[in-house]
């Protein structure tokens, strides 16, 4: 079974390496292969970090843009998307010192707007079932928990919340990570170590508070 993952994980390797060779050769549409292979993964991460999924976006493609400008310069020495990752995570860090001051509140109406969306959805559907006000309940429930947990990931410093993101949330291998930061391995570690002690903390205070 281990070894069945392997071989799946080295089939999309080399798929990302083929596409890229025919990007770098001038095949335009070819990218948009590895956009579509990627931007969730990339959003995911760009979210995590700023909290905005109006942002995140915006982050996320400027990033594609900047990596298609620059993949005839991509050397691979790591993969494709471990370079993405390092892309993002600088278009990231600009965005972040362009909306500090305003990321909590566009990011608590982000998510408002889009359990809004589902009241209203299940609201429409309350005639003809019994378990939509359920429903109704659990999304605000959890939209309150998934805030309260991005608000805990937010607080934490620049350098924490990155290697944090990357290791615990997209699974990034401390190689991985260390490709994308150009940060040694140990750092990579001592900072994940640090982070998850602050997330922890903060969240035992938040839902401890909560209760």
């Amino acid at each position: 079974m281990f070894q069945r993952g392997v071989e799946i994980k080295e089939t999309i390797e080399d798929e990302d390496r083929e596409i890229v060779t025919r990007c770098q050769k001038g095949d335009v549409e070819a990218f948009s292969i590895l956009v579509e292979r990627h931007q969730k993964k990339m959003l995911n991460v760009a979210y995590r970090m700023t909290g905005d999924y109006e942002e995140a976006c915006d982050c996320v493609q400027e990033a594609f843009l900047a990596a298609y400008r620059g993949i005839e310069k991509f050397r691979r020495e790591a993969r494709f998307a471990t370079w993405l990752y390092g892309i993002v995570v600088n278009r990231t860090r600009n965005r972040l010192r362009q909306i500090k001051s305003r990321r909590a509140h566009e990011g608590t109406v982000t998510e408002y707007r889009l359990c809004e969306q589902t009241f209203r959805n299940d609201y429409e559907k309350m005639n003809t079932t019994e378990s939509t006000a359920e429903s109704v309940a659990d999304c605000w429930e959890r939209k309150e928990l998934e805030e309260k947990v991005q608000d805990c990931i937010g607080g934490l410093d620049e350098d924490f919340r990155e290697v944090l993101v990357l290791k615990d949330i997209q699974d990034l291998s401390y190689e991985e990570i260390r490709d994308a930061l150009h940060i040694p391995a140990g750092t990579v570690k001592s900072r994940l170590f640090r982070a998850r002690l602050a997330l922890k903390d903060c969240l035992v205070r938040v839902l401890g508070d909560a209760r």
